[in-house]
């Protein structure tokens, strides 16, 4: 179990490493004119985050995550319900960055820099509830 959880610790890391990076990268996306190097240089970063690093970070997190909660049966424990939801949630802001790659990619973006500022945020207030359900178990 002790490498299951190291697995679940390293993807976790990487996955909220690339969601808190994509929003910052995105900012400095929109100052961009569309087509030009600068703009072209955060289309190949942004993809490069979310396909090699982001992506499978996320999938590594899910595939762990369960693994451990099956390994110590904790599907029906109260904080676990709420970490799971919190969890879908991250992965719906981690389809939603996507969307957005894709915008830019498509130099269709219509979001400004202050909207992805906060966009950053919401990764980070999710990371922290669930980090308290792990560790406080309030329920």
């Amino acid at each position: 179990m002790v490498w299951v959880k190291v697995g679940h610790i390293l993807s976790v890391i990487s996955w909220m490493a690339a969601l808190l990076y994509l929003p910052r990268l995105m900012v400095y996306h929109c100052g961009a004119e569309a087509g030009s190097l600068q703009s072209e240089t955060f289309k190949v970063m942004e993809r490069r985050l979310l396909k090699a690093i982001a992506t499978p970070a996320m999938v590594g997190s899910w595939v762990f995550g369960l693994w451990l909660v099956d390994l110590t049966s904790a599907w029906s424990e109260g904080w676990f319900v709420a970490k799971g939801i919190l969890v879908v949630a991250l992965t719906g802001v981690h389809f939603f960055l996507a969307r957005c790659v894709a915008a830019f990619e498509r130099d269709d973006n219509q979001h400004s820099g202050r909207y992805y500022r906060i966009a950053n945020e919401v990764p980070t207030a999710l990371m922290i509830a669930i980090v308290v359900l792990v560790v406080v178990r309030p329920f």
